[in-house]
């Protein structure tokens, strides 16, 4: 979902953040189509257009000239007719009938309150079209792949060795996995071969590895690290080489690796509650200041306190923070630094290393504004969409619950009103006078 920005930032023009940002480390390819970049899109409030390949523009025109957000814009499988359908829907009904809402600053006065409106698929017609775009699109690439299959005027010479291959691509493709042993897939499986080829040949006319991507003064010295190296393949994790591959069009938004980590044979079998292969994947926590990572939140807590001076556990407790609060405020600096801005005095800087290093000299990194400056609802959205820090955070509330409480409590009957009369009626009484008579 996409972020919000205050209202002064918004006035800039510079600090806004389209889409949720994500760490390096979990950042995912997107899958498109080939289609022209020089396609004009228009918005679909007013008159205003970019190209296609200048999107991020037109976004940024959206959340700064009209306050509206699209969600997961790289899910949406055919973007300028998404725009397009929306232009036209928006002059027939008020924007407000589509989207949802949202004051920022609903605390502050009234002049500083702005709405903006989010259109996500929770929208019944939203989810409708983008599921329409979908499947047209999976269409179009599964003709364009059987074209690709059945065509015989296939020409092209190879990569390696410069031989001329004519008939169907399999020849080549068998070719280079046969003879220098560079497979891409089988042939079946792949989309706009020729395009992928062009792709291939490239990074080797640039003296360009295909595998590590590392860059050699001559082809001599390139074939012999790719040789010794066993570079002969390509990098599984380039998502650039992802919509070459049919299997990436199949699940909207998934890739091939989370397609294929499927397996529909655990819907066919009936011990769904056998747990016994589950395997945690461990999700690490980034620290707020620098890119240390750490498994779990006491130790990047403890690193957080060590190397930048900053003890969110004490800021919790001094604050009275809810879990919510905790959230906001870690979106809240999260967003401050990622603009390169101290969130102590203000003070925009070049880069996030320099900020830091500011806030540290000057003693700001404790120095958090005032409670109404960042709880707004705005700081619900996070600024990283995969911040694992977000999900170690505890309640104060839940801790208290869950800590030991080893003091004596007095326990109470039920009723004590007449504790005489539960004394004669007792069982045990009876038990006990039954035993004195037989002895």
């Amino acid at each position: 979902m996409a972020a919000l920005q205050e209202s002064e930032e918004l006035a800039g023009g510079q600090d806004s953040i389209l889409e949720p940002l994500c760490f390096p480390e979990q950042l995912s390819g997107s899958v498109s189509l080939a289609s022209s970049s020089d396609c004009l899109v228009s918005c679909v409030l007013c008159s205003h257009s970019a190209p296609l390949s200048d999107k991020d523009q037109l976004l940024k025109h959206l959340v700064l000239d009209h306050k509206l957000v699209i969600a997961d814009i790289k899910l949406i499988a055919d973007f300028p007719k998404y725009m397009l359908y929306w232009k036209k829907r928006f002059t027939e009904q008020p924007i407000t009938d589509f989207c949802s809402v949202i004051k920022t600053n609903s605390e502050g006065p009234a002049e500083l309150q702005e709405n903006y409106f989010l259109l996500c698929d929770i929208l019944p017609e939203d989810r409708i079209l983008r599921e329409q775009l979908q499947q047209k699109r999976l269409e179009e690439v599964l003709e364009q792949q059987q074209k690709e299959r059945d065509d015989t005027s296939f020409q092209r010479t190879c990569i390696f060795c410069n031989e001329d291959f004519t008939g169907n691509r399999s020849v080549l493709l068998n070719h280079m996995a046969r003879e220098h042993s560079f497979s891409i897939g089988l042939p079946d499986n792949i989309v706009y071969c020729t395009e992928f080829l062009d792709a291939l040949e490239r990074k080797l006319d640039n003296m360009q590895c295909l595998y590590c991507e590392k860059i050699f003064r001559d082809k001599t010295t390139l074939k012999d690290h790719m040789r010794k190296k066993q570079h002969r393949r390509i990098n599984a994790n380039n998502h650039d080489y992802d919509r070459f591959y049919v299997i990436n069009y199949l699940e909207l938004g998934k890739t091939w690796e989370e397609v294929l980590s499927e397996d529909d044979r655990e819907l066919l079998e009936d011990n769904d509650d056998d747990w016994s292969d589950w395997q945690a994947h461990p999700v690490c926590a980034v620290c707020l200041f620098c890119e240390q990572q750490e498994e779990n939140m006491e130790k990047i807590c403890i690193h957080m306190q060590e190397a930048h001076k900053f003890d969110l556990h004490n800021l919790k407790t001094e604050l009275n923070l809810k879990f919510y609060q905790q959230v906001k405020l870690v979106n809240y600096i999260r967003r401050e630094l990622h603009q390169c801005r101290c969130y102590g005095c203000r003070t925009k800087l070049e880069t996030k290393e320099e900020v830091v290093q500011h806030m540290m000299e000057a003693g700001h990194v404790m120095q958090i504004p005032e409670i109404s400056h960042w709880d707004q609802p705005q700081y619900y959205f996070p600024t990283y969409e995969n911040d694992a820090l977000l999900t170690a955070l505890s309640d104060s509330e839940s801790e208290s619950e869950g800590a030991d409480h080893s003091s004596d409590v007095p326990v109470f009957p039920e009723d004590i009103s007449n504790l005489k009369a539960i004394k004669q009626n007792s069982v045990l009484n009876k038990l006990l006078k039954d035993q004195g008579s037989s002895s």
